[in-house]
């Protein structure tokens, strides 16, 4: 049976998707045209076949190849191949690397008070701001979260943080610039002199702590680059890794949080209850432990629905190598699979009143009623995120130290609107006006 969807277009669908609002919004108005699977113009791969039932998905689960033209922008970035799109035998072995540091507890905890000293500042600053003004949720946050993952990736003092953190954000300004088409102040040239500047320091920077950690001198410092070492890698790959760790991690856990804190100064409610179980799990303790996570099951449920309705990667690529069966469609080998994750998010057949938030959708026994592919912010297969787990702590320690000591009330009259840059961003920022409890 064909597979729905509209008219190919010449312009190969950048038409549409531009008319849609962006690719995000593009796809909810696609699956809701056509349904649970579209065939569509994806400019990069031409056609694509998009999937946003979770029940369907998992005949996709296994797909461990990412198309190559899709990710073309990330080349730039890495000089031993570009990591995004390793060929399943190279990338099942680095992966299972990658969440052996990502995915372990004794990493997560010899971190964890440092990344609560830097919460606890940005809590201090906006504290202070107290009545003088909105804040930059995105701003302020995804800066705080590429600082943690700088001093993660490279060891604490190994390198200068404020300059690291300064230096890739010029990296990935120029880079994503040129990926959307995005208005960057400066000359072309200069522009992209700066950039090449700030990745030669990036790298260099890298190459120093590789370095130190093969002399033994800070071998205690970055689990990252410490288990890259020990497993023999190049240090040409050891630096692309650190690189594509930290555009994938700053950003992401940034906006989640963000848009957390968007949804409660809107649900006062919710807000309550979670300062409620922070004040009891808590007491009069600014933060939590590492232990105390566990303790938080409102928050963790709040953070799951604002990415839910707001998933931080709002979709996903894959190719398929063999013939695929999806229901009543066959799909072919070498098409491109795309992943709405958003869509599936917003699946009325799986999330009733799917646009409202309901941080009550993720106690055990609703999760329980859902197919597990209907809840996917971090992917899915042998592709998705290996540092979800690191991540939903950084995000869960940012919010109680944040909703501990504030309370966020939206700024009157602000519309925030979605917009796909790499991630789900939003136009003009999430201001907040801030106040201590």
């Amino acid at each position: 049976m064909e597979i729905p969807g509209p008219e190919p277009r010449p312009d190969g669908g950048v038409g549409a998707i531009a008319d849609a609002g962006g690719l995000h919004t593009y796809q909810l108005r696609l699956h809701a045209d056509y349904g649970p699977v579209v065939r569509f113009q994806l400019p990069g791969a031409e056609e694509a076949v998009s999937v946003a039932d979770p029940v369907l998905l998992e005949a996709t689960a296994h797909i461990d190849k990412r198309p190559e033209r899709l990710f073309e922008f990330l080349a730039p970035l890495c000089e031993a191949d570009n990591l995004q799109v390793l060929a399943a035998d190279q990338h099942a072995p680095w992966r299972r690397l990658l969440l052996s540091v990502f995915a372990g507890r004794p990493s997560h905890e010899r971190h964890f008070a440092r990344f609560t000293e830097l919460a606890t500042g940005l809590a201090d600053r906006w504290a202070a701001r107290s009545g003088g003004g909105p804040v930059e949720l995105q701003k302020d946050l995804t800066a705080l979260t590429l600082r943690m993952i700088c001093e993660y990736s490279l060891g604490g003092d190994a390198a200068a943080p404020d300059r690291v953190t300064h230096a890739f954000e010029t990296v990935l300004t120029e880079y994503l610039g040129r990926l959307y088409q995005v208005p960057v102040p400066g000359s072309e040239d200069e522009r992209a002199r700066r950039a090449d500047e700030a990745l030669a320091y990036l790298r260099a920077t890298v190459d120093q702590v590789v370095a130190a950690h093969r002399s033994g001198g800070r071998a205690d410092r970055s689990d990252l680059i410490g288990a890259l070492v020990e497993a023999g890698q190049s240090p040409a790959r050891i630096r692309d890794t650190v690189m594509v760790t930290l555009l994938a991690a700053h950003h992401t856990t940034g906006v989640a949080v963000s848009w957390t804190l968007h949804l409660l100064g809107r649900h006062p409610e919710a807000a309550a209850r979670v300062t409620e179980e922070l004040d009891r799990v808590l007491g009069e303790r600014p933060a939590p432990t590492y232990a105390d996570l566990r303790r938080l099951t409102y928050l963790d449920m709040t953070l799951k629905e604002a990415m839910r309705l707001y998933p931080p990667g709002p979709y996903g690529a894959r190719e398929t190598t063999e013939p695929l069966v999806l229901g009543e469609y066959e799909i072919p080998a070498g098409t491109t699979v795309f992943y709405p994750f958003w869509a599936v998010h917003l699946n009325p057949d799986h999330w009733p009143d799917p646009e409202k938030f309901l941080p009550e959708r993720f106690t055990p026994e609703e999760a329980a009623k859902r197919p597990r592919f209907a809840y996917i912010p971090f992917g899915l297969g042998p592709r998705s995120c290996e540092g979800a787990q690191l991540a939903t702590v950084e995000a869960q320690l940012v919010l109680a130290v944040l909703l501990k000591r504030l309370t966020f009330r939206p700024v009157p009259g602000h519309q925030v609107t979605p917009i796909e840059r790499f991630v789900l961003w939003a136009a003009d920022d999430i201001p907040m006006l801030v106040s201590p409890r």
